[in-house]
Formats: structure tokens, C-alpha cells, sequence
């Protein structure tokens, strides 16, 4: 094994199908963290073992992983996972302009027996000139209609759908940041149903299937520069 100052795990560099899927570390590089960081690794394993509720978790999600394994849409997961946690409340915090989405969302949960709670985007009315977000980024139409001057607020979209005591909140397209501060604001758990993608109609892996769409991102950065 090189002996070699860690660096952080670096599992991309790494064929896992031949090391740890088949239950071995990596021993031919210095930062596989199943030898350099072994002691985290057995404290995961403590955490599965002594909190009942990361146990269940990993327990459900794996089941549905292998029943509906390639079949089964994200959304049908999600219906699984959350009826193998015994939720009843699910919340969902959209984006206005995945409005008839989040529709369709909410009937296909409700017909699935849950109670559904959403709060859009835009909620409270806020001016982004009141956030102090500069007036430049507010954005305007081709037809000159003012379409961006209320800020998105996820702190409120967090702080309602924690009102309705939530079992599970789905993200429904959010805006990469906005992401974040709903997450970090959630009490209930959150998973992203919908990740928001307009160049690709919300599908952000496709731009890796594609050269052309890894040359349409280096050269927006070289723009931007």
C-alpha cells in the first residue's frame, strides 16, 4: 500500500465496482477511506445500529431500491419510502413555474392516502430590492413585463410547511441555493422530488450524456470571465 499523507477520499478516481461493492477496501492507493478513515467508517455502523430511525430509514429505502428496481419512477419511490416510514403528511415546496407539476404531484399523493400541504415560491410577496439583491437581477420580459421582482422565499415556504408538522417535505423544482436554505430550515426531512434545470427540462444529467453540453458549459464560463 502507498504510504502517502491523506487527502480526503477521492472515490471517483476509484473502480468501486471492483473494491468496495464486492466487500474490499482499495488497498493500491493511500485515502481509501475504508482503511484511511476506518474509524468513521465502524462509527457509521454504530449510528445504523443505535438510532432507530437512520436504521429504519436505510432499511425501507434499500427494500425499495430492490423491489422497484429500473421500474419504478422517482415518484412511486418516494410514495414507497414514505408509507414504509409511516408518514401521513407530506409537504411540498414548489417553484411557481412547476405550478401544474406540483398539481399533478399533489393528486397522485393524495389518491395515495397522504395529506398534502404547498407553499410556492413566491410566498409573502417580497421585493428582491428589499433583500438587497441589486435591481439588474430582477428580470424582464422580451415583451418588457416585469416577471422577476419578488424574491423566491424558501425561509417562509420552511417555516410553513414546519406549521403543518410535516412527516416528509419534497423539493418541487427550488432554485439551486434556495435548495439549501429550505433544507437547512426543514424539521421534517426533505428529498428533492424535482431538481431545477430550465436548459433541460429539469433533468440536470443530461448535459453529462452529452459533448456538446460540456462544451456549452466551458464556454459560458469563458464568457463570464
Amino acid at each position: 500500500m502507498i504510504n502517502k499523507k491523506s487527502i480526503g477520499p477521492t472515490c471517483h478516481k476509484c473502480n468501486s465496482i471492483q473494491y468496495c461493492t464486492i466487500g474490499k477496501p482499495n488497498e493500491n492507493i493511500s485515502n481509501c477511506p475504508m482503511i484511511e478513515k476506518k474509524e468513521l467508517e465502524e462509527q457509521a455502523i454504530h449510528i445504523y445500529n443505535s438510532e432507530e430511525n437512520i436504521q429504519k430509514s436505510t432499511r425501507v429505502a434499500s427494500i425499495i431500491e430492490a423491489k422497484g428496481y429500473i421500474e419504478w419512477p422517482r415518484l412511486r419511490d418516494t410514495i414507497e419510502y414514505a408509507k414504509g416510514m409511516n408518514y401521513t403528511k407530506i409537504g411540498l415546496a414548489f417553484c411557481i413555474g412547476l405550478m401544474n407539476e406540483a398539481r399533478k404531484i399533489a393528486k397522485i399523493l393524495e389518491n395515495a392516502h397522504f395529506k398534502v400541504y404547498s407553499v410556492c415560491c413566491k410566498t409573502g410577496s417580497i421585493k428582491k430590492t428589499d433583500l438587497g439583491i441589486p435591481k439588474e437581477y430582477t428580470m424582464i420580459s422580451k415583451t418588457g413585463y416585469t416577471i422577476g421582482w419578488i424574491s423566491c422565499n424558501p425561509v417562509a415556504q420552511a417555516l410553513l410547511l414546519n406549521d403543518c408538522d410535516t412527516d416528509l417535505n419534497l423539493i418541487v423544482g427550488l432554485c439551486v441555493g434556495h435548495d439549501i436554505t429550505f433544507t437547512q430550515l426543514s424539521k421534517a426531512p426533505v428529498s428533492t422530488l424535482i431538481a431545477k434545470d430550465r436548459s433541460s427540462p429539469h433533468n440536470p444529467a443530461l448535459v453529462l450524456y452529452s459533448h456538446y453540453g460540456e462544451k456549452v458549459i466551458e464556454a459560458g464560463f469563458k464568457k463570464d470571465r
